[in-house]
């Protein structure tokens, strides 16, 4: 395939390798990879509206696929080897309920909901790629490194093809049980390590380097060609017009780094004539990218990134003894391995950086839950953080803004429970240990006498009103 490659993306190096070869880093100088087309070789459309016509083609599979079947923009794989399960059914939903509690105007606010994947998270985008890419190369095991989102999807790829054996690492105790419970159900072979998730990338990193192990962790750059089609997607619910505001949780920095990505393709190709404006927000208990870039002014500067300037911090970092710690487990990061090319999506789309507090956080999954989409506590950073936009007067009444939604809420339900329940010492064990130690949105379920008048009276009815006229 002499229309793609792997590239360095560190412009001193640039060195390129064939698609057909298993990195993760660069050889020379170990800096992140990008997939790089030949655009001129790729029969690319003339106009995104050109992919409307594979709706009628439902039937086949990758015509199916929400990622596959804008495979004209990820065009690295024969369409027979491709590993798809039907990844990217997913919803962008206009919800004036919130436009309205943030003070926008009617029909600027949306949602795209990634639950609705098969795994029940946005990472089925990445690694039906990952896996795609694993199939070309002919590898029989994969592994990752995970907060849980990561190793649900990789072992659902890897039970529903059949293709793989599907090894996990998880950090001890710092997974949410439904994601867990996937990796288990789908038959992952799960390790537990005494450690961070930081601690777990570094060995499944090392463990991949010296062993025929395929790496589906978003350093593989692969599957960040497979996250760009969220962009892609939230295009084609807004009839291919773009919006004023992405904004999506920070966490390892793969979809900010691949919606950066996305953008930088389209207007390249002609097929947009703006970019959007990008939001990312991290939790203020695993703030790394928001320190970095407001408080120490690090920047992508067309790729020289300052190198020692993130060793200090992450060497400050080491002798504070300072551990991401989050209640959205699924952000709850300290070393981004997308950090550089996190850096090169803020110089692409005139990004920003908010951190909020776990509070801030739950509410707003509260919030959005309310107004009709339950979601992982991660994705509620979305909402908490254009809140702070808002108020900043950085984005206004009348900007489009949409709000990634990175997963279900059955994800951590622990947490939704804590949350709602009346119970003061399940909330307490639960929240208050990350700070949260209210919840204005409650719906705590009422307990009542198993009698008639006793449910009337706690629905505050009398019998004659409970009546239908």
């Amino acid at each position: 395939m002499n229309h793609v490659h792997q590239a360095c993306i560190h412009p001193e190096c640039g060195a390129t390798y064939d698609v057909g070869q298993i990195l993760t880093a660069c050889p020379s100088c170990n800096s992140l990879l990008d997939i790089q087309y030949d655009w001129d070789k790729v029969a690319v459309p003339r106009s995104l509206s050109e992919f409307e016509s594979r709706w009628g083609s439902r039937r086949e599979p990758l015509d199916f696929s929400g990622v596959w079947r804008f495979r004209e923009l990820l065009p690295f794989a024969p369409d027979h080897q491709i590993v798809t399960i039907g990844e990217g059914q997913t919803i962008l939903q206009k919800n004036d309920r919130l436009a309205a509690q943030l003070g926008m105007n009617s029909g600027r606010l949306f949602l795209q909901y990634e639950g609705l994947n098969p795994s029940g998270s946005f990472k089925d985008n990445g690694m039906t790629a990952a896996s795609t890419h694993a199939h070309m190369v002919g590898a029989r095991i994969t592994a990752c490194a995970s907060t849980g989102n990561t190793s649900a999807s990789l072992a659902i790829y890897a039970g529903v093809s059949g293709l793989f054996q599907c090894v996990v690492f998880v950090g001890s105790g710092r997974i949410a049980y439904g994601k867990l419970s996937q990796a288990l159900d789908y038959g992952a072979r799960t390790l537990q390590i005494r450690g961070d998730f930081d601690d777990a990338l570094a060995r499944v990193r090392e463990i991949c380097e010296q062993h025929p192990i395929y790496l589906c962790n978003s350093v593989n750059p692969f599957r960040l060609e497979g996250q760009k089609t969220i962009m892609l997607r939230v295009l084609e619910g807004l009839g291919w017009d773009v919006p004023e505001w992405i904004v999506v949780p920070g966490g390892n920095l793969g979809n900010c780094s691949a919606f950066g990505k996305a953008f930088m393709e389209l207007k390249q190709l002609g097929l947009i004539d703006r970019v959007p404006r990008l939001a990312i927000i991290n939790s203020s208990g695993a703030h790394t990218l928001e320190q970095l870039v407001n408080a120490h002014e690090l920047t992508w500067n067309s790729g020289q990134v300052d190198a020692p300037k993130i060793g200090d911090y992450y060497e400050s970092m080491d002798e504070r003894n300072e551990r991401a710690r989050t209640l959205a487990s699924a952000i709850e990061i300290n070393r981004p391995v997308n950090l550089e090319k996190a850096l090169r999506a803020i110089d692409v789309c005139d990004g920003v950086v908010q951190s909020v507090t776990d509070q801030e956080i739950v509410d707003a999954r509260a919030m959005i839950a309310a107004a009709g989409f339950g979601c992982e506590p991660a994705s509620g950073a979305t909402l908490a953080g254009l809140h702070h936009l808002r108020e900043q007067n950085l984005i206004g009444t009348d900007d489009r803004v949409v709000c990634v939604l990175t997963g279900h809420q059955l994800k951590d339900p622990d947490l939704t429970v804590a949350y709602h329940s009346a119970d003061e010492n399940l909330r307490a064990k639960k929240l208050v240990p990350s700070g949260v130690t209210k919840a204005p949105y409650a719906n705590a379920p009422v307990v009542v006498d198993n009698d008639v008048a006793a449910i009337l009276e706690a629905l505050e009815l009398s019998e004659e009103s409970a009546a239908f006229n």
